[in-house]
């Protein structure tokens, strides 16, 4: 069943030397348990001034609202392997920026499950990012990463993206 701002996509297939066929589609309701489950992941890696489980609640709302209120504009989609199940979930938004009020789009969620880290499946769902952006007419992209989080960054950095903004932040 297709919902609004999932329209655009379709089911793609990308095969990985290291592990079996992978298949991108728009997530759905039936997948809702296992979507929500990688939510955990992202917790794993955060910063030390938020706990795994303020992170993990957080995210599981976000994806949440995007499977039962999905706003156009955005897309779920879930990276899927046939013995597996799914291994993967990308949340993307559509943002407008600070300085020129162009639209771009935004990299909301991206998580992958432990036993398919390292397969190209973060990847594969960022290569679909990439591609929804430009169906769009984005100029860009953009994410937000725990400064913490080297290993996001690193991975990050190898795909091509940069640094522009840091938050800072100071407790009262």
């Amino acid at each position: 069943m297709c919902r609004t701002g999932f329209a655009s996509f379709r089911a793609t297939s990308v095969t990985f030397s290291l592990m079996t066929p992978l298949s991108i589609r728009p997530g759905e309701r039936g997948d809702q348990a296992a979507i929500l489950a990688l939510a955990e992941r992202l917790g794993a890696f955060g910063p030390t001034t938020r706990s795994a489980q303020e992170i993990a609640a957080r995210e599981r709302r976000a994806l949440a609202d995007a499977l039962e209120r999905p706003s156009p504009g955005s897309a779920l989609l879930v990276a899927h392997q046939r013995d597996r199940g799914l291994v993967g979930v990308l949340l993307l938004e559509t943002r407008r920026d600070y300085f020129t009020d162009q639209a771009h789009g935004h990299v909301a969620i991206l998580a992958v499950a432990r036993e398919a880290e390292g397969h190209g499946v973060g990847q594969a769902l960022l290569d679909e990012a990439d591609e929804w952006g430009r169906r769009r007419g984005f100029r860009r992209l953009t994410l937000a990463v725990f400064a913490d989080n080297a290993r996001a960054k690193g991975f990050y950095a190898r795909l091509g993206w940069r640094t522009e903004l840091e938050t800072l932040f100071k407790t009262l």
